[in-house]
């Protein structure tokens, strides 16, 4: 089993899940400036917990809110949770919730495989050690 993902490295993947999904949307309004319609920016708070959100006026918004999770203890987390909404390219609405803690990132949409799928070399090694178990000795 790997070790936890650090908060740093959540925000940096949770950063990067947004960008995408925002890169993936820019070429329907490349050269057009799209007006946001509300945004909010609180924190970050004293006890490390902030808020944000913003809706524009191409169906995009987006919010989310981050808090500290057991402060000053070895089991110090970073714990954030939120949602972005837009309509992909097909004029399918999209909706994704999420939740980013010490057990990783977890989104969940009506789009997203549920469970996400095995990766073949995973599933023919799990196939493998299975078939063999006294072979295999886990501590």
């Amino acid at each position: 089993m790997g070790r936890a993902a650090t908060a740093s490295e959540l925000y940096i993947i949770l950063v990067g899940f947004i960008g995408c999904t925002v890169a993936q949307y820019r070429p329907f309004v490349q050269g057009n400036q799209i007006r946001i319609l509300s945004q909010t920016n609180e924190g970050p708070n004293p006890d490390g917990s902030y808020r944000w959100s913003y809706d524009t006026e191409n169906g995009i918004s987006a919010e989310e809110d981050g808090r500290v999770k057991n402060l000053g203890t070895q089991a110090e987390a970073t714990e954030v949770r939120g949602s972005f909404r837009y309509i992909a390219p097909d004029n399918t609405p999209i909706t994704v919730q999420y939740i980013a803690n010490e057990n990783g990132f977890q989104p969940v949409g009506a789009h997203l495989p549920t469970p996400p799928p095995i990766p073949p070399a995973i599933l023919r090694s799990l196939e493998f050690i299975g078939a063999r178990p006294q072979t295999f000795r886990f501590r």
